[in-house]
C-alpha cells in the first residue's frame, strides 16, 4: 500500500547509522504488485550498511523482496566493471509526487553481498 507522508529517511529504521546520499545506477529485480517479474534500471539515492532508497516506476509492495545490482565506480573498483549484488525487503514505498509517476522504495538488506565482473566471475 503507497503511503502519502513526509520524506521518509531509512535511517528511521532505529539503527542510527549513516549512509551516503550517492547517485549510482542500479538494476532492480523483482515481482510487481500483480505478481509480475521486472526489471528495472534506476539510480540509487542512498545506501548504507542496512539499507537502500531509489525512485522507481514498478508498482512494488511492503515486504516484497527485490534484489539490487549496483554498479560500482571504477575509482571503487580498479578501473574494473564491478557489479554489487544484494537483496532486501521493502520497508516503505512513497507515494508518487505531482505527475511523476515514479515513487520513492526503501529497502532493508537482508543478505551479505556479492562482487561480480562483468563476466560473472566473483571478485
Amino acid at each position: 500500500m503507497l503511503k502519502k507522508s513526509p520524506a521518509f529517511d531509512i535511517r528511521q529504521l532505529g539503527y542510527g547509522e549513516y549512509g551516503f546520499s550517492i547517485p549510482l545506477d542500479i538494476q532492480i529485480q523483482g515481482k510487481d504488485t500483480q505478481g509480475e517479474d521486472f526489471n528495472e534500471k534506476t539510480v540509487l539515492t542512498y545506501i548504507s550498511h542496512n539499507g537502500a532508497s531509489f525512485w522507481m516506476a514498478n508498482s512494488v509492495s511492503e515486504g516484497s523482496e527485490l534484489k539490487l545490482i549496483i554498479d560500482l565506480p571504477p575509482k571503487l573498483s580498479d578501473d574494473k566493471n564491478l557489479k554489487l549484488i544484494i537483496k532486501g525487503r521493502i520497508v516503505f514505498v512513497e507515494a508518487p509526487k505531482n505527475e511523476d509517476p515514479k515513487r520513492r522504495v526503501s529497502l532493508k538488506f537482508e543478505n551479505k553481498y556479492i562482487i561480480k565482473d562483468e563476466e560473472g566471475q566473483y571478485s
